[in-house]
């Protein structure tokens, strides 16, 4: 994976919460060099007797809804290489658009893309970020979530984990941001009787000592790209919950990377668990990065 994206793709319904995520996508145009590609995707209705009129009601708010959204980015002196008027499922009309002109990265917002009010994750946001093939911004937070002072980055130990945060080191480099690294490892638990229990903590504390190293070892890798070591801390927890805190420690304009299959102490737990779970509790944006996927 590229340190910076060179494609980025923004999808956009018009809304409030898409307002947010047209700034951060045209900044992140801006600072890193990459080209701004905007889409809007419609919906038709079923049939009826005034099917044709409505469509093309449909269409031309849709077209009004694009237009506006470039406008704006242009006006605020980004640069759109191309805007796109999709017609279909939001989902796959993202996704396969994201294919077709090889987007290194999808920013949405965390709500919107419904016709009723702003539509909780779980739509448009949680599809894109559980099926894209690069990776998501998810957008949230108000004006002062963006530009990030800190990014963290959840690191399980994997080697995607490890890609997600040569992407992360390259944003903190654009943005002059502080990157910190966090591995969340299983708390002890004695499993035996108290005779067993120190040969237990003693493995523990062995397991725990690798983890750290590890992540160091991690931190000193990417000095390449962001110029300066990134923190690195091992928290004893659960992943979420450990990625969210430290998000939240100082308060301050923070973006979470994780990657979208792992950050579990066993096997690679799948999307759905950890990621999700990051994605829905973390109050500023959140990339996620995809894992390799499973064949077939």
């Amino acid at each position: 994976m590229s340190a910076l994206p060179e494609k980025i793709l923004l999808a956009t319904d018009g809304s409030e919460d898409a307002a947010l995520a047209a700034r951060i996508a045209a900044d992140l145009s801006t600072r890193t060099g990459a080209q701004l590609h905007v889409m809007h995707a419609w919906h038709t209705v079923p049939s009826t007797r005034f099917e044709s009129f409505i469509q093309a009601q449909l269409e031309q708010e849709a077209r009004e809804v694009l237009s506006e959204q470039v406008g704006r980015i242009k006006g605020d002196g980004g640069d759109v290489a191309e805007a796109y008027l999709r017609q279909g499922p939001t989902v796959d009309r993202i996704l396969d658009l994201a294919e077709e002109i090889d987007a290194d990265l999808i920013v949405v917002g965390s709500r919107g893309f419904g016709p009723i009010k702003r539509l909780a994750l779980g739509s448009v946001s949680e599809g894109v970020v559980h099926h894209a093939t690069c990776p998501v911004l998810v957008t949230r937070g108000r004006e002062r979530a963006w530009p990030p002072a800190r990014i963290v980055v959840g690191d399980d130990g994997s080697d995607y984990a490890e890609e997600a945060g040569q992407l992360a080191a390259g944003i903190g480099k654009a943005f002059g941001a502080e990157v910190v690294l966090v591995r969340a490892h299983p708390p002890f638990r004695a499993k035996v009787s108290s005779q067993g229990r120190a040969y237990q903590l003693e493995a523990f504390e062995d397991a725990l000592l690798r983890d750290e190293r590890d992540l160091k070892r991690r931190a000193r890798k990417l000095e390449d790209v962001l110029w300066s070591r990134p923190l690195a801390t091992v928290v004893e927890g659960d992943a979420a919950t450990t990625i969210v805190k430290v998000a939240e420690r100082d308060g301050g304009p923070t973006l979470v990377v994780v990657g979208s299959r792992g950050l579990g102490p066993i096997n690679r737990l799948r999307l759905g668990s950890v990621s999700t779970k990051v994605v829905r509790a973390t109050a500023g944006p959140v990339l996620v990065c995809p894992g390799p996927r499973s064949p077939g």
